[in-house]
This record gives structure tokens, C-alpha cells and sequence, in this order.
């Protein structure tokens, strides 16, 4: 068995996380010890160390739940993991063109401050003046926002 603070210490996760997982049902609830202090079978560990990986990953805590529920029943198909796996790679991949069109609205800012009014009085500056505008110049109006 292994106390709280032991098992946060082994997965490099906060105590509290660990609560938080027992709360939301990632994790079987603790065992208690007679002082009340939280303990956990060694099982838990491997559980933990998956949540670990799909929280690096950002995965959702239903997702995540999924794929614990996943990892311990030899009933379902691996299919179904996949799955889960390739939503997640769809979303991530979406958010990266977002972040691409960001990328390119503030370097277009941050050059046309640099090549026009870098020094000058803040109020006229081309990234503020471009701020103001309704639709930024240079940037897509396909965002998330539009």
C-alpha cells in the first residue's frame, strides 16, 4: 500500500491532483488508515502513470477516463482507443492552424511596427491602429472568432 504523498512523489503529481482524480472517478476511491490518512494498492500506480501520459498529451478528463476504462477491459476493442486517439490528433491539428494564423496576424503587427512607426507616440502605432480596425489587416477571418 502506498500513502498519498508516496504515490504523488512516484508520478510527479501533486497530492491534490490525486484527490481531484479520486474525485472525478479516475482512480478507485483510497483505502483509509486508521488516522483518516489515504492509501493506495501499488495497481494504482499504473493507472496513474496512463493518466499522467494522457494529461501530457491533453486529453480531456473524459477522454482520459475512457481510455483508463479502455486499459482495464479485455471486452472492448482497441478500436475504440484509436478512436478517442484520433479525435484528439484532429483537434490538435486544428488547433495548430489556428495558432499558425496567429503566428502570422502578430508577426505582420511586430513588422509593420518595426518598418513604420517603432519610437513614435503609442497612440499611432500601426499595431494599435490595426487593433482598432473591425478585421485586422493581414489576418484571416476564417478564426475561431470570425
Amino acid at each position: 500500500m502506498l500513502t498519498i504523498g508516496a504515490l504523488a512523489k512516484r508520478v510527479g503529481f501533486a497530492v491534490s491532483a490525486l484527490r481531484y482524480y479520486e474525485e472525478v472517478g479516475l482512480i478507485p476511491p483510497a483505502l483509509r488508515r486508521e488516522s483518516g490518512h489515504r492509501v493506495y494498492p501499488e495497481s494504482v500506480l499504473d493507472v496513474l502513470i496512463l493518466i499522467r501520459h494522457c494529461r501530457d498529451l491533453g486529453f480531456s478528463i473524459d477522454e482520459t477516463r475512457e481510455l483508463v476504462a479502455l486499459s482495464t477491459n479485455g471486452e472492448r476493442d482497441c478500436v475504440e482507443a484509436r478512436a478517442i486517439a484520433q479525435t484528439h490528433l484532429t483537434a490538435v491539428r486544428a488547433k495548430m492552424a489556428e495558432l499558425r494564423r496567429l503566428d502570422r496576424s502578430l508577426s505582420s503587427y511586430v513588422r509593420a511596427c518595426s518598418a513604420g512607426c517603432a519610437g513614435g507616440p503609442a497612440p499611432n502605432c500601426n499595431i494599435l491602429t490595426d487593433l482598432r480596425q473591425s478585421v485586422p489587416a493581414g489576418t484571416d477571418s476564417s478564426g475561431c472568432c470570425s
